[in-house]
């Protein structure tokens, strides 16, 4: 229990204030509520059994009088409470806050290798579990383990300045108490801890079938995803039975004992009522307070219940932060604008691997040049990427922008230089707008509307009849390929990024609109503002390229312009010869055959 608090203290320290005042006004909500049968054991000692004492006026005035004291004792108690609810809720909900926000901050800033071994579903289903968890748990110790240990404190005070004989009773009671729970509650903290996990796992697999709905119920797959998300919540089921077969037998225990404890303590008071040690009016109000401090007590298992799923939860949430995140340098070295990008023999292999994924990869590129990547699949086009971007960090060989290593750079502000189309479009809900001024909040509509126009998107915009503001629905589902590619590439442009990296961007689309982007790269080659960089399939695209380099299993195999290259007779001519076809493209005399270990496969 004090692990947890202190794992919590950051996030509590911000609300330090009223942290203090919900203590404090839950504990003299509490002392309040018990002063009142202090009150009522007055009234029966003074008023309704001393018959003989007073007269019956005095005896009516004395008792009403004290009544009214009852009343306003009773109305203090419930604003009190009323306003330690207030304030505690202010204090858990935004201490959930926070711990979500720091749990998403850091997951934002994992490294994209980190990304890659784990599911987005998983990772929010956490967070919004160690949310609700510590939640119910910060408001279930103030109101319940902290009004129950001002209730037991103000109990031991009432049998000291009573008899000291109470006091061995309820010294025996709590010791008792403590050892079934701290028996049952480890039990519980076992299954909690996978129920959580098993509940992540569900959620994320959730998460996958809704974002792949299209391909499910395309290929006929909606029963057996069905079947297989059964499964997994039969699992949870049958742990959340047993976790509730383990809590209700912690709470039986607990009210089995506290029910003992209470019959002892009614013999003891008893006992000292025929010693003349206590009065009828101090029993009565003895068996109040027994039901005041008693009652949270066999709410104790609940709320061993809410620790333990919040100590489960804090473990993951702590091993979710302790995974290493992007870091920078700690004095970054400061460029200006992007100029020049260079790789010195890059080699990357990805974890696990057995062999690496690029290697001894070199070229240079200078503002204003336009170079290309191409290759069959798996020869290290999409990692190349990747490094280009910082998402990876080269295994060997050095990345320079400007002239300085990338390890030296706040590679971020880098970033913020860059525009990126993909191969597979990211697009985010919500309109056209909302995803254009991702990467500049402060563009104008004739901005949004030229980048657009330049990206062969405006038919999107006419066929809506919304303009700017036509939803594209999550992840641009209301587009088509070719749709959702020409937003991306609009996008990138609006930046007007100094390095602008085509990742296969005109696979998506059609002949007409392919030969329309193509336009658009030549017309940014001839700005010569920038350095384009193409991932290419579709040779026809990079035809212009100042350079193109031809990869082959992870290494460069070949460089030069378009022409160079199918005059060298190798690999690129093959891919291109295979792509135009044996009629558009004449052969030399006598059909020499590639070069040796040169494939089209996966051109």
């Amino acid at each position: 229990m004090v692990r947890i608090f202190v794992a919590l203290a950051p996030y509590l320290r911000p609300w330090r204030g009223r942290v203090v005042l919900a203590l404090v006004l839950a504990g003299g909500g509490q002392l309040l509520e018990l002063v009142d049968p202090l009150v009522l054991g007055h009234i029966l000692d003074s008023y309704v059994l001393a018959e003989g004492d007073l007269a019956e006026g005095d005896r009516v005035r004395g008792a009403l009088l004290w009544l009214g004291i009852a009343i306003a004792i009773a109305l203090a108690a419930r604003l009190a409470r009323t306003l330690q609810a207030y304030v505690m809720t202010y204090v858990v909900q935004g201490a959930g806050m926070q711990l979500f926000n720091d749990g998403m901050r850091h997951v934002l800033r994992l490294s994209y290798a980190e990304h890659q071994d784990r599911g987005s579903g998983d990772t929010v289903a956490l967070l919004q579990k160690v949310r609700s968890d510590v939640e119910r748990l910060l408001d279930g110790s103030v109101n319940v383990l902290f009004s129950t240990l001002v209730g037991l404190g103000f109990l031991v005070w009432y049998a000291i300045t009573k008899s000291w004989l109470l006091v061995p009773v309820f010294v025996v009671g709590l010791i008792g108490l403590a050892l079934i729970t701290g028996l049952l509650g480890r039990r519980i903290r076992t299954t909690q801890r996978a129920v959580v996990r098993e509940t992540r796992r569900l959620q994320g697999s959730m998460t996958e079938s809704l974002r792949n709905i299209e391909i499910i119920r395309s290929l006929g797959l909606t029963w057996p995803e069905i079947r297989r998300l059964r499964g997994t919540t039969q699992q949870i089921f049958d742990l959340e039975m047993e976790k509730v077969r383990r809590v209700r037998a912690l709470s039986y225990a607990q009210s089995a004992f506290v029910n003992v404890l209470r019959q002892s303590i009614l013999f003891v008071l008893l006992w000292l009522i025929f010693r003349h040690v206590l009065s009828p009016g101090e029993l009565v109000s003895s068996q109040f307070l027994l039901n005041i401090v008693f009652g949270p007590l066999q709410q104790m298992g609940r709320t061993l219940l809410q620790v333990r799923e919040a100590e489960a939860s804090l473990q993951m949430h702590a091993e979710l932060l302790a995974l290493p995140i992007e870091r920078r340098p700690e004095e970054p070295t400061e460029i200006g604008d992007l100029e020049r990008l260079a790789f010195e023999d890059v080699t990357f292999r990805y974890r696990g691997a057995q062999a690496d994924a690029v290697r001894g990869i070199t070229f240079a590129a200078t503002r204003g040049d336009t170079i290309a990547f191409v290759g069959p699949s798996g020869s290290g086009k999409s990692t190349l990427v990747r490094l280009l971007l910082g998402l990876y960090a080269p295994t060997g060989g050095t990345v320079r922008i400007d002239d300085v290593p990338v390890g030296q750079l706040r590679f971020n502000r880098v970033r913020r230089q860059i525009g990126f189309v993909a191969q597979d479009p990211q697009l985010f809900s919500g309109t056209v707008r909302d995803n254009l001024q991702m990467v500049k909040p402060d563009a104008t509509d004739d901005e949004m509307l030229r980048v657009l126009e330049h990206a062969a998107a405006l038919g999107i915009l006419e066929r809506a009849g919304e303009g700017l503001d036509t939803r594209i629905g999550e992840g641009g589902v209301r587009l088509s390929g070719g749709e959702r590619q020409r937003i991306s590439i609009a996008r990138a442009l609006l930046r007007d990024p100094r390095l602008l990296v085509f990742d296969e961007a005109t696979s998506a689309l059609d002949s007409l609109t392919e030969r329309d982007i193509t336009r658009v790269l030549r017309q940014l080659h001839e700005e010569r503002r920038r350095i384009t960089i193409l991932i290419a399939h579709r040779l026809g695209t990079i035809a212009h390229a100042d350079r193109i380099y031809v990869l082959e299993r992870g290494e460069i195999v070949e460089t030069g312009t378009h022409e160079e290259l199918l005059a060298r007779l190798g690999l690129y001519y093959a891919m291109w010869r295979q792509q135009v076809g044996e009629r558009e493209l004449p052969r030399p005399p006598g059909d020499p055959q590639p070069e040796s270990g040169t494939s089209a496969s996966g051109a």
